[in-house]
């Protein structure tokens, strides 16, 4: 199996009421509300390095975890915030992954003129004069990965760090069938 790293987890959830977004920006050092740029509080974090977005809604999104538990301590903190901020958080929130980003190699080159063709055009994008990866769209675990090349891959869409291993392990099983990697 190849190595695969985390890069980023995005995760939402709810607070479970409206949040007044001004008092917010003036309550928290560091938070950034520019509605006319963006409708969301920017929440930055420095342990574990994150941003979290919040909407007036209650709705929040937090990104640039590197796994999970990042996810949960981020929103932990946030919500910690806001209680020193006297705004009270009265549910707990229920935490959903949007998207899982995770780099891996292979280890080798691999010609992905040969690959774009071995895999079936229906699943793959590759226009070099476009973009140097090829797009590969994987039915089960449902995510898109780049190839490069170089080896390297970048796999988006994961919804758990399984759906990584199983695309990578599918993807390099794929391309030793076909003689196309050792």
């Amino acid at each position: 199996m190849a190595n695969m790293n985390i890069e980023n987890v995005v995760a939402s959830t709810s607070l479970g009421q409206e949040l007044d977004l001004n008092a917010i920006e003036i309550a928290l050092d560091g938070a950034e509300y520019n509605p006319q740029q963006f409708p969301g509080l920017v929440y930055r974090l420095k342990d574990p390095k994150t941003a979290t977005l919040l909407f007036r809604s209650g709705k929040v999104v937090c990104t640039g975890a590197k796994s999970l538990d990042d996810v949960k301590v981020a929103i932990g903190k946030v919500a910690k915030d806001l209680e020193k901020a006297n705004i009270h958080i009265s549910i707990e929130p229920n935490i959903e992954v949007q998207n899982i980003v995770a780099s891996s190699d292979l280890e080798q080159e691999i010609n992905l003129n040969t690959v774009a063709i071995t895999l079936g055009l229906e699943k793959v994008e590759y226009e070099p004069e476009q973009f140097p990866g090829l797009v590969y769209r994987l039915d089960d675990p449902k995510v898109v990965v780049l190839l490069f090349g170089s080896g390297k891959m970048v796999c988006t869409g994961a919804k758990v760090p399984g759906d990584v291993v199983r695309a990578v392990d599918k993807i390099a099983a794929e391309l030793r069938a076909a003689g196309l990697m050792m």
